[in-house]
């Protein structure tokens, strides 16, 4: 077979010949814009605020100009990291001499745009969702053979992407902070899910919250689709504003309630109304790697991005039940007899342990390590659904307290343990059930991150004997 030739990089050429682009902040996003930049022979001068940083950068013939004393006024734009302060609680200082000195502040977001305007762009924002969204986005377009990239908060700097040229298409993940960020790019498609207090110190209140997520429906014309989440108040009154603005393309999503020209889930029943035909096309509930009424929102938008996107009907439906689900983030491990392992260690907070309880019934759920502010409080509606708890980590005598009466308790103190005292007293209950990693809690006092705690969850899942067997047995 004839190896494929690889998509050309991303080239930033146009800007070789004007002055110096500024690139502020060099982490892993900062550090693909200097190298993608560079490639095309475009001038950088580079800063990021740790010394320690700046070494690193500098090994890697990174050219370093201090932005708190340069001529800003001299350089074509500053590209900021995301995570950089715009405008609250207060501008970072050369955020604030860009500004004075007339220069357009921008991100990499707006760099591939720029450098790849014919493209096909999907923007995926909201407060929770987001990153299974984009995902499953990204799994259904490939699946139906388009040439795509994923990535942005999702994790992949953009720049690192290939040229997809006029056929091809970004599939991006945004934050409020990346959304803050863009001048010029309009979304093809773009997804607002649902939005929640969150990140309001960056945003001066809800109100300037609620404004950075609308920013992504910004420049839309003619056939780009609006497709916006009704189930909560913020999202609701932005889609009767779009519509009360004449939005030529504005697709409600909603689950519960059917809606006329969107895509909706009742019943667990994906219900398509795009075409005016309100037809009943998947049962999501038979989907075990997208469980519970939020991922159900979350296939909602990505069939209505799809189809949007040219995507035939079966094409989705084969692809949402082919979905492998998004790491640490509900994310089914293993089977074992009538035991299925989650891993949710995503779940650092009550919010998100509450979506995963609400999803399940008998659970074994394994909870804990470094509480968040207000403890296990708001669980108490899905204790009923939890057979047996297993606490682990700093939270563990507490968590155990708050549990007395709630649910019979067991302290393990590592996922380890947990996971076999889980898997034992599932398999022998012999009804069947969840083991449930969906710690409520940060990672940090046994972990770096919840990555690595999910990693180790999935690795003690991997070591058990299949259903039957012993683990001398099972050797």
């Amino acid at each position: 077979m004839t190896a494929q030739p690889a998509a050309p990089s991303l080239d930033f050429s146009f800007l070789a010949d004007g002055p110096p682009v500024a690139v502020l902040g060099l982490g892993k996003s900062g550090m693909a814009t200097v190298d993608a930049l560079k490639a095309s022979k475009v001038d950088v001068a580079a800063w990021d605020d740790s010394e320690a940083t700046r070494e690193t950068a500098a090994a890697r013939g990174v050219p370093l100009v201090d932005l708190n004393q340069a001529d800003l006024g001299e350089m074509q734009f500053l590209v900021q990291a995301p995570g950089i302060p715009l405008h609250f609680p207060e501008p970072h200082p050369v955020t604030k001499r860009a500004r004075e000195a007339g220069c357009p502040i921008v991100g990499d977001i707006e760099l591939l745009y720029r450098a790849e305007p014919e493209a096909r762009y999907i923007g995926i924002t909201g407060t929770n969702g987001k990153s299974t969204t984009t995902s499953l986005i990204g799994h259904i377009l490939t699946e139906a053979g388009l040439p795509i990239a994923v990535g942005g908060n999702l994790g992949t700097p953009v720049l690192t992407f290939p040229s997809l040229g006029p056929d091809g298409g970004y599939v991006l993940e945004m934050s409020s902070y990346q959304l803050d960020l863009l001048d010029e790019t309009v979304f093809d498609a773009a997804v607002l899910l649902n939005i929640t207090p969150d990140h309001l110190d960056r945003h001066g209140g809800m109100d300037g919250y609620i404004a950075a997520k609308e920013r992504i429906f910004a420049g839309q014309a003619g056939p780009q689709a609006a497709i916006i989440g009704i189930d909560t108040d913020p999202t609701r009154d932005m889609a009767e504003r779009l519509a009360a603005k004449g939005h030529p393309c504005l697709i409600p999503i909603s689950v519960g309630v059917e809606t006329a020209g969107g895509v909706s889930v009742v019943g667990g029943w994906l219900i398509d109304d795009l075409d005016s035909a309100s037809s009943r096309e998947i049962d999501l509930r038979t989907i075990q790697r997208l469980p519970g009424a939020h991922n159900w929102q979350n296939a909602a938008a990505a069939w209505a991005v799809a189809r949007v996107c040219g995507v035939e009907k079966p094409v989705i439906a084969a692809a949402l039940k082919s979905f492998p689900g998004l790491a640490h983030r509900q994310q089914l491990v293993r089977t074992i007899g009538k035991v299925i392992f989650v891993d949710d260690s995503k779940a650092t907070n009550v919010d998100a342990a509450e979506k995963a309880l609400s999803s399940y019934d008998r659970i074994y759920w394994i909870a804990g390590g470094r509480a968040k502010e207000g403890g296990l409080t708001g669980l108490e509606p899905f204790m009923s659904r939890v057979i047996h708890t297993f606490l682990v980590g700093e939270a563990a005598n507490d968590f155990a307290a708050w549990l007395k009466g709630k649910s019979p308790t067991t302290i393990t103190g590592t996922i380890d343990k947990a996971v076999e005292a889980a898997n034992a007293m599932a398999q022998a209950d012999g009804k069947g059930g969840v083991v449930l990693l969906s710690p409520a809690c940060a990672s940090f006092d046994q972990f770096p991150n919840f990555e690595v705690r999910g990693r180790f969850f999935v690795a003690a899942v991997e070591k058990l004997p299949e259903a039957g067997l012993s683990h001398e047995e099972g050797a």
